[in-house]
């Protein structure tokens, strides 16, 4: 994930926990869940709970359409595969979702350059975009990843794994598989587009939009009872991660805002700001990541690409979010 870089590509991340650690800790990040923003806890090693710059490796996209596939929309891609050893779970009970990451040889990847306190990032999200989980899986001396998690609702999902190969030359590489979640369904709308949701306590406005093809600059303001939040943590390096997944056919997009902690230039709130392309015209739901007093949170919009921004006047509140689930590390 690269400071300052255009988004073109997108990707939800898998959640996976290994019996035996290898270099990595299990965790849980950002979490959108049924009924509010995502609220996580203090995030620590191993803690189950619900829960910025540099960007991934730019996508190059046309005006006209895109140079190479979206994120997240392939399970192969460059000679590498994602694996997923655990394709289906049982909504709301608890299950180790395992997976590897294959070269063109077949074997497991054990070896990784560290992106933002990581080597790999994990989302996982609903076809529906109501349910969001980013996860930070554990892997093990054999280069399987294996996290605990718990899905809310039965149907479809989209697993997403984020990383970049310790091989020289190999770039950064966002990797997609379906995940089902077995029990009655019951589909959700997608949530009415609007410039403001809310999380815990907390209110973010968003200001700017999405263009299809060309960048445009996204900022992110964070309120707290009315106050601007001017002391926001760094998150795995940053003060803020933003994912941005396609309503349809969930193409991932995840950059990390203009500037980082200690750069000399940017300030730790209430504003965050990203440049960022889309692909194409269309609906997104994109979720910001931020830190505060301990705890992460995750805050979710319903924009168009290609479209005038949304008023402000639906607010997408706690009632309306899926936001509780957690962040794992």
């Amino acid at each position: 994930m690269h400071t300052g870089v255009k988004i073109t590509a997108f990707a939800a991340a898998l959640a996976a926990t290994f019996g035996t650690a290898y270099g990595v800790g299990q965790g849980i990040d950002p979490v959108v869940g049924d009924g509010e923003s995502a609220t996580h806890d203090t995030h620590t090693e191993a803690s189950p709970t619900p829960e910025g710059g540099g960007g991934h490796a730019e996508h190059e996209s046309a005006a006209g359409g895109e140079s190479r596939p979206a994120g997240g929309l392939q399970i192969s891609e460059g000679g590498y595969t994602l694996d997923l050893e655990t394709p289906r779970v049982e909504a709301r009970q608890r299950a180790d979702l395992r997976f590897a990451i294959r070269d063109e040889s077949g074997r497991a990847v054990t070896s990784y350059q560290r992106e933002h306190d990581k080597e790999l990032h994990l989302i996982v999200a609903s076809r529906d975009l109501v349910t969001y989980r980013h996860l930070h899986p554990t892997r093990a001396a054999d280069g399987t990843w294996s996290i605990p998690v718990e899905l809310p609702r039965a149907g479809g999902y989209r697993v997403f794994a984020d990383f970049t190969p310790a091989k020289k030359g190999v770039e950064n590489l966002t990797l997609g598989a379906d995940l089902a979640a077995s029990g009655p369904y019951e589909p959700q709308e997608l949530p009415t587009p609007s410039t403001t949701a809310k999380t815990g306590g907390y209110e973010v406005k968003l200001a700017g939009g999405l263009r299809p093809g060309a960048a445009g600059e996204l900022e992110l303001n964070v309120s707290r009872n009315g106050k601007p939040v001017t002391d926001l943590q760094p998150y795995l390096g940053a003060y803020g991660h933003l994912v941005a997944l396609r309503s349809g056919d969930l193409a991932y997009l995840h950059v990390h805002p203009n500037g980082e902690p200690g750069d000399g230039r940017t300030k730790s709130g209430p504003g965050i700001s990203f440049t960022a392309t889309a692909p194409s015209t269309g609906t997104y739901r994109l979720f910001l990541d931020f830190k505060h007093q301990g705890v992460v949170r995750t805050a979710a919009f319903t924009v168009h690409a290609g479209t005038a921004a949304a008023s402000g006047d639906g607010d997408q509140s706690e009632a309306t979010e899926e936001a509780s689930g957690g962040h794992q590390h």
